[in-house]
């Protein structure tokens, strides 16, 4: 089974900055994408950035121009560089594995991170 796992949640002020990676492993087929959702306190599960293969990285509304998605230099990893974070950015953040058709769009996910955004 494909491990995810995520790391670098903490706490940050408000305007301030943190990153956050991702490590897939035992994989056994070439990942489509790999992505950063979360979900805040009370709220439902929703996008933060994806990196699809062969395409521009896709930004949820609330964080456009503040966060940035990246490949990382091993293979099978991500970034979230996330700067003027805000209170509302608050939450348990997810990375996500997207497989190929061939393996049913399988999706899989890390336990999460948090993150925590307050004087």
């Amino acid at each position: 089974q494909v491990k995810v796992v995520e790391s670098g949640g903490g706490l940050v002020q408000p305007g301030g900055s943190l990153m956050l990676s991702c490590k897939a492993s035992d994989v056994t087929f070439s990942i489509h994408g790999m992505g950063w959702y979360r979900q805040g306190p009370g709220k439902a599960r929703e996008l933060v950035a994806l990196m699809a293969n062969g395409a521009l990285p896709t930004y949820g509304d609330s964080v456009k121009g503040r966060f940035t998605i990246s490949r990382g230099d091993a293979e099978n990893t991500v970034n979230l560089q996330m700067n003027s974070l805000k209170p509302e950015d608050t939450g348990v953040y997810y990375c996500n594995v997207h497989a190929p058709p061939t393996w049913a769009d399988m999706n899989y996910w890390g336990k999460g991170t948090l993150v925590t955004v307050s004087e």
